[in-house]
């Protein structure tokens, strides 16, 4: 059923200007599906108590398309069948005419594994990477000079006069009830190189060091820092970019959002997984960007099977 949609959006896509194909962005998530029903056949708990299924999706953050969804039970890993998924939307990518594509995921779609041979094809990558022991060890063990201060995009440029900011309100409850508060003092950025234990290929990592202090009420009680690290194969943009580009994978959750609380396709209104499974996917084309495109030119296709 996906693979007949995605048939069908090749031919949208065509209607698309050159520029358009420059770089496909292909993120992937996990995301549950919560049921309170008993009889469901395929549901399970997760490690937060959940009940239901576990819903992959791999989507086209060019467009916000949902490419891929997966149902699977309630108790497996996010990345379960995700390099799977991405094989196939990057074959699909290629036959739409995309000169490059790149993935992006968190932590839990690093799969080692599977770098070299996508290294290979040409595609590029961002991963998030655990904050295992020894890439904290080599992030501690770079030069000062290596580090330097990251400084975010501003989200919105004004093109009027500035407001004034009205007090904020949550802040000044968190210091009267004395409750924990980090703040986060600057950010750092480095990187160096690191080869997996699963792969042939050495890589690039990229760290964000972030200077944190606690507090409690109106009084600082210690310092703290955390590291954040990013794997890819670009070697070419800038640290920060690849931040930015690893970040801007967040917007997926909005898209996994709208297809929960809008056209509530990430629902199990019916009793087993394969079932969910086909309503999830069909419920999903509702939101499609370009579905009165996509429906005209599905509609084109049934013709010959009237005659």
């Amino acid at each position: 059923m996906q693979e007949v949609f995605n048939a069908t959006r090749l031919k949208v896509r065509r209607q698309q200007p050159k520029s358009f194909f420059e770089e496909a962005v292909l993120d992937a998530d996990g995301t549950m599906v919560e049921t309170t029903g008993e009889c469901k056949q395929g549901m399970d708990i997760n490690h937060k108590g959940q009940w239901g299924y576990h819903a992959l999706v791999i989507s086209l953050a060019n467009t916000g398309e949902p490419l891929y969804v997966v149902n699977r039970s309630g108790n497996r890993p996010s990345h379960e069948q995700a390099a799977a998924y991405f094989d196939r939307a990057i074959a699909l990518c290629r036959r739409a005419g995309f000169q490059k594509i790149r993935l992006r995921g968190d932590t839990d779609f690093t799969q080692t594994e599977h770098l070299d041979r996508w290294d290979a094809r040409g595609v590029r990558f961002i991963f998030g990477i655990d904050a295992m022991a020894n890439l904290c060890a080599l992030a501690e063990n770079l030069q000062t000079n290596a580090w330097k201060v990251l400084h975010r995009r501003t989200k919105h440029e004004l093109k009027t006069e500035p407001r004034e900011r009205p007090a904020n309100v949550k802040q000044q409850v968190v210091e009267a009830r004395e409750f924990e508060d980090v703040r986060l003092v600057k950010e750092y950025v480095a990187e160096f190189r690191y080869r997996p234990t699963k792969c042939q290929k050495t890589y690039r990592v990229v760290v964000v060091w972030k200077d944190l202090e606690v507090h409690r009420g109106q009084q600082k009680l210690f310092d703290k820092d955390l590291c954040f690290f990013y794997i890819t194969n670009d070697w070419e943009a800038p640290a920060e970019e690849i931040v930015f580009e690893a970040n801007g994978r967040c917007n997926q959750e909005n898209l996994l959002q709208q297809l929960k609380s809008g056209v509530r396709s990430l629902s199990a209104p019916v009793d087993s997984l394969l079932s969910n499974w086909a309503y999830m996917v069909m419920a999903s084309l509702a939101w499609n960007p370009w579905q009165h495109v996509f429906f005209r030119l599905l509609d084109q296709l049934r013709q010959p099977l009237r005659c």
